[in-house]
């Protein structure tokens, strides 16, 4: 059984930063990559940040490029996402999953957190 559990949601002002992390816990074979998505109220779950096994690829969704940053831990079997510049419209709720799929697709996807909130007041 693999659980991953998040932590770090919470509310900020417009500018602020938070980070996110999500540990995995239970045994995965091969080279999973690990993702982050958001869902707001109202909209379909989107892809956010993925970074690959080693830590040396990563991706990111055009809207947060440039103001999030996706990194893991192998040892620790953690992977964490720093938000700067935090706008309004990334208020959702955050979700961290793990799999041997599409990056950028949820479907690509096996495992997944409950996920947490992050707010962002204006």
């Amino acid at each position: 059984q693999v659980q991953l559990v998040e932590s770090g949601g919470g509310l900020v002002q417009a500018g602020g930063s938070l980070r996110l992390s999500c540990a995995a816990a239970g045994r995965m074979f091969g080279s999973y990559a690990m993702g982050w998505f958001r869902q707001a109220p109202g909209k379909e779950r989107e892809f956010v940040a993925a970074i690959g096994w080693s830590g040396g690829t990563t991706y990111y969704a055009d809207s947060v490029k440039g103001r999030f940053t996706i990194s893991r831990d192998i040892a620790s079997n953690t992977v964490y996402l720093q938000m700067n510049s935090l706008k309004p419209e990334d208020t959702a709720v955050y979700y961290c999953a793990a799999g041997w799929g599409d990056y950028a697709n949820s479907n690509g996807y096996s495992y997944w957190g409950q996920g947490t909130q992050v707010t962002v007041s204006s």
